[in-house]
């Protein structure tokens, strides 16, 4: 059974243009707050926050060593959403293919 929970914070996650960018920084490997700050016209304070919504999601993992926070994604948290997509494609699916199936029969006159 899916966690209907986890699917609201991963896609809360993902709705956010910025929170897709670095998820987008991160695809290519781990980078710090920081690095994931760069790009942004946006205060660190606010890319915090912000890695903090993704982090809550299951989306990322981050580590502090020293002073720096490493930052991960973790493909666990987009399976979560990759796992309700394919379920509802499925089901979509097969109410095609029963339309399908009802759209060949031929017509019977009564």
């Amino acid at each position: 059974m899916l966690d209907l929970g986890a699917v609201d914070r991963v896609f809360h996650a993902l709705a956010d243009p910025s929170r897709r960018a670095m998820v987008e920084r991160l695809s290519r490997g781990p980078a710090s707050v920081k690095e994931l700050a760069a790009p942004l016209a946006m205060s660190l304070a606010a890319v915090v926050q912000h890695v903090q919504v993704l982090e809550q999601s299951g989306v990322i993992r981050t580590e502090k060593v020293g002073r720096v926070r490493s930052c991960r994604l973790d493909p666990a948290g987009l399976n979560v959403a990759e796992r309700w997509i394919v379920e509802r494609r499925a089901r979509w699916e097969r109410r095609l293919d029963r339309l399908g199936d009802l759209l060949a029969e031929p017509e019977t006159d009564e």
